[in-house]
């Protein structure tokens, strides 16, 4: 069968300009997976408020971090679908969420280029299972495959916070910063909403309800955010022997007044210095490319905060970006996949924002 690859991202404005901004703002943040509100209540916010103030704010944020050949993020996906291409037989692109490529333009350009393509696998640049990341991701794809009518199918890759050979790439990308001396390394995962959480326990009666939730096996973890993080993070501090008392976990980037996962970064940042912790590294494990989050939120702000606050030394270690054991990663996963001997195929629909009698339609 003749096979492509598409690696699936968040996406970047095309430029710094705040019309650029304010335009990637709005298909962003009018996604219902990500403002779960009803759509003219998403429209007056998004629109009326948040994106006229916030957008020349993003804007100056972009220029910050911009490189010479663009955004980050994109430049990024770029090289690592390069770096896998040169090792798979198969042809290897990218798509994003937000912006451009889109996946229909990456279908078309993969169907044009590629007349007999009967399969195509889909990589999401998300290891954990989140409404407004992996799920609006996997479904935004398969919406415009489903329009678009293409000769080949459309399979795709399961959340992969608990794999082997992502937390193998994940740890040996974390240890050489922690050869020097360090107080405490923070894992930072971009937050969600409170209620995603909750509307992402298909049990309806775990998550959030103990204290404990995330350590007690239950159905719900499957869709379940806070836990694939959890996992990931007590695995990688098991896997590199970091003692208990050296290490925090923490979410990131929240906005509006509604309760997100907590501790947030921001207020961990500013604390630890009144705890001892003056020496800090921190780690993004839930960014597979380091993009606006990661370089201005964290190494910028975040470290300012953190200095400014009494810390000594800050640390951000980069994302995987193209780190070789990544590469080597997916290029298994992309081989076993050809031999159909792959057990990270997402089979059926991802988890939707359905009534919950639907939920046992899933595979």
């Amino acid at each position: 069968m003749k096979r492509a690859v598409v690696l699936m991202n968040l996406g970047s404005p095309d430029s710094t300009d705040v019309k650029d901004v304010k335009r990637y703002l709005d298909e962003f943040l009018m996604d219902g997976r990500v403002i779960d509100k009803p759509l003219l209540f998403r429209a007056m916010l998004v629109k009326g408020v948040i994106v006229p103030f916030r957008a020349p704010k993003s804007a100056e944020a972009y220029k910050s971090i911009w490189t010479n050949e663009g955004s980050p993020l994109i430049v990024l996906s770029k090289q690592l679908a390069a770096a896998l291409d040169g090792e798979v037989e198969e042809p290897v692109v990218i798509a994003m969420r937000y912006g451009t490529p889109s996946p229909k333009e990456t279908f078309d350009a993969l169907q044009a280029a590629h007349p007999g393509l009967e399969q195509v696998l889909l990589i999401p640049m998300y290891p954990h299972y989140a409404m407004s990341s992996y799920e609006t991701a996997v479904e935004y794809a398969k919406e415009q495959h489903k329009e678009g009518r293409y000769r080949f199918r459309l399979d795709y890759i399961k959340p992969y916070y608990d794999n082997e050979d992502y937390l193998h790439a994940l740890c040996e990308s974390i240890r050489p910063h922690l050869e020097k001396d360090y107080d405490q390394i923070l894992f930072s995962y971009h937050g969600v909403p409170e209620r995603h959480i909750y509307k992402g326990d298909i049990t309806g009666q775990h998550c959030m309800k103990s204290g404990a939730c995330c350590d007690t096996p239950s159905a719900a973890h499957q869709y379940c955010y806070r836990h694939q993080c959890w996992v990931t993070t007590k695995e990688v501090a098991k896997r590199l022997a970091i003692p208990d008392g050296k290490w925090g976990f923490s979410f990131q980037s929240r906005l509006g007044r509604d309760p997100w996962l907590q501790p947030y970064t921001a207020q961990r940042l500013e604390q630890l210095p009144g705890e001892g912790v003056k020496k800090v590294v921190v780690a993004c494990p839930a960014f597979i490319s380091d993009c606006l989050e990661t370089l201005e939120e964290i190494a910028e702000e975040g470290k300012e905060t953190f200095l400014h606050a009494g810390g000594e030394s800050f640390d951000m270690i980069p994302c995987l970006n193209v780190h070789p054991l990544w590469v080597r990663a997916m290029a298994r996963w992309v081989q076993e996949y050809a031999l159909g001997k792959t057990d990270m195929l997402q089979r059926g629909s991802a988890h939707e924002l359905v009534p919950k009698a639907k939920f046992t339609d899933l595979i």
